[in-house]
């Protein structure tokens, strides 16, 4: 409703509005209108406009210009505590490979596999030694998970059709299709190998579905010492699962890792003065009083738009005799405040979050990123809300929300082209063309190309293994580029532009453009001419409504 306010101070007309009319109330009347119509305008008036009004300080607008700052020192805080976290996983995966994964390179993990038996059993006998000689080998600080006073084993789980005979060359073969799993375990010790640790092991290759070895291993992320926080302790669940299920003759090895953080059972840092904790919780604290303050602050103003809309709506339905339209109801509903509102309650529960961390009762890092970080945004765009209350900048609010309903009308019916190419894509190309291997993987390839961007590779990777198959993605990928690129978004920006010249137009001619305006435009009482303090506390209108329809009702009771 920001724009009306541009829109209601300079319309002018030589004939009277309906509700003006002698038929439509009467004189004594008037006053309860023109109070109707103040308190409207007061309610859509910027922060200045409301202190000459009224006198009132602008204190969402200082609040919010308070909370942004905040909030945003906030987030970068913990942002750099959450990058050390990340960075730890990611460097002690790499860690990982290099350890047990036999001539790993980096990079190769895509390729990385193993094609005779020999190897095989030479990976995991590599992987039992490396895992037994963790000590003198690791330049970190890793160590063996203990349960009580001895460590936990390595533990071997081979997985294997029940039962098989398979002969290739006759083209014959049977095979049980239940799923078996033999399991070991290997205890730590130096310089174990697979035929000392397991002298009966074997593998079932013709029948073998996977191999999968499961170690834990604990570390501690020193890092954050020299950013005058307590270190984190870790545990590493190293899971290495050899792949077999194509049974093609190549098995892939695959290296992954569960990460637990655990809060120190002991800890002591000397040499350094420690950041005091107390002071981020205190902050913490703070910026929750704010929000909360905040919240309050929306959540009024929401209500008041609602008391509002609903006196309006009643002055229509009993003096005008007609219907509010949802457009102008949703008015009074300002989107903004509800975005205020939900960044504060991200907010809160992000800061809870954040001192449960900063104390070691949480370790949620990802959970707590999230709120934040969607709490920090909601609260920045909240603040274009100030910047529509100037004419120059307002265009581009109008814009956005005048071209929303048609945006999101063309956008499912180009969605549903989009989907069609996408599934067409994955079963057709998927098994020559990596792009296209999986439903995201596809999804993300064609958005790239809608934008422009990796076309080349993206036709240049097509395996010709398949004479049609390539000429189809010729024809899919040139269809579908011409389609979106030259069509669709063409049309896309061909909506925001037919709405921008709209809004411009609007605005230059200064006609209203709803009943809501033009019952708005009636007023012409300045900010500063001391009628709005007259209205402050001011219910008559609804008053009135309220006798006159409790006096249309005893009227009626009596005719009866």
């Amino acid at each position: 409703m920001e724009e009306s306010r541009d829109l209601y101070d300079v319309y002018n007309t030589n004939a009277s509005p309906p509700w003006t009319e002698p038929q439509h109330q009467c004189l004594e009347e008037l006053d309860n209108v023109e109070c109707l119509r103040r308190k409207i305008k007061y309610y859509f008036m910027n922060p200045c406009e409301k202190y000459h009004a009224r006198g009132r300080k602008p204190w969402k607008l200082i609040l919010q210009i308070i909370k942004i700052a905040i909030i945003t020192i906030q987030l970068v805080s913990f942002g750099l505590s959450n990058q050390m976290v990340v960075t730890f996983k990611e460097e002690s995966l790499m860690t990982f490979r290099h350890l047990f994964l036999k001539d790993y390179v980096d990079g190769s993990m895509d390729t990385y596999a193993v094609y005779r038996q020999e190897d095989v059993y030479d990976h995991i006998d590599y992987i039992i030694e490396q895992y037994g000689i963790l000590h003198n080998t690791t330049v970190g600080n890793h160590e063996y998970e203990k349960n009580g006073a001895f460590y936990t084993p390595l533990t071997l789980c081979q997985e294997y059709y029940r039962n098989g005979t398979i002969f290739p060359g006759n083209e014959t073969f049977e095979i049980d299709a239940q799923v078996e799993t033999e399991c070991l375990e290997v205890y730590p010790m130096y310089r174990p190998s697979l035929r000392q640790a397991l002298p009966h092991f074997e593998l079932h290759f013709k029948r073998m579905l996977s191999v999968k070895m499961t170690f834990v291993l604990k570390a501690i992320n020193l890092q954050t010492v020299r950013h005058r926080e307590l270190p984190d302790c870790y545990d590493f669940t190293v899971i290495i699962t050899f792949h077999n299920q194509a049974h093609s003759g190549r098995i892939k090895v695959d290296l992954e890792n569960d990460v637990d953080i655990n809060e120190c059972r002991g800890w002591k840092v000397t040499g350094a003065s420690a950041r005091n904790i107390h002071l981020t919780v205190l902050f913490d604290c703070l910026i929750i009083i704010m929000c909360i303050v905040s919240f309050t602050l929306c959540t009024r103003s929401v209500i008041n738009g609602i008391q509002l809309m609903s006196e309006y709506t009643l002055y229509c339905r009993n003096y005008c005799s007609k219907q509010v339209p949802m457009s102008d109801k949703l008015e009074f509903l300002s989107g903004w405040y509800i975005l205020i509102i939900v960044s504060d309650t991200l907010t809160i529960i992000g800061s809870i979050l954040k001192m449960a961390i900063q104390t070691k009762v949480l370790t949620s890092y990802d959970v707590c990123s999230i709120l934040l970080g969607t709490g920090t945004m909601f609260v920045w765009i909240g603040a274009i809300r100030y910047m529509g209350y100037f004419r120059k900048y307002n265009i581009l609010i109008l814009t956005l929300r005048a071209a929303f309903p048609n945006v999101i009308r063309f956008i499912c019916c180009a969605g549903i082209i989009y989907l069609s190419y996408c599934f067409c894509g994955w079963i057709v190309l998927g098994p020559y063309h990596e792009k296209f291997r999986t439903l995201n993987t596809v999804s993300e390839c064609l958005f790239s190309l809608i934008n422009g961007d990796d076309m080349f590779p993206t036709f240049k990777n097509m395996k010709q293994k398949s004479s049609l198959v390539w000429i189809f993605s010729r024809v899919y990928l040139y269809t579908f580029v011409s389609l979106f690129i030259y069509m669709i978004l063409s049309l896309f920006i061909t909506i925001i532009t037919d709405t921008y010249d709209t809004i411009k137009q609007q605005q230059q001619s200064g006609i209203p453009t709803s009943e809501l305006q033009k019952f708005l435009s009636v007023c012409k009482d300045l900010p500063n001419s001391g009628v709005y303090r007259l209205d402050e506390n001011n219910s008559c209108f609804l008053n009135c409504c309220i006798n006159r329809c409790r006096e249309h009702q005893e009227r009626l009771t009596s005719e009866a």
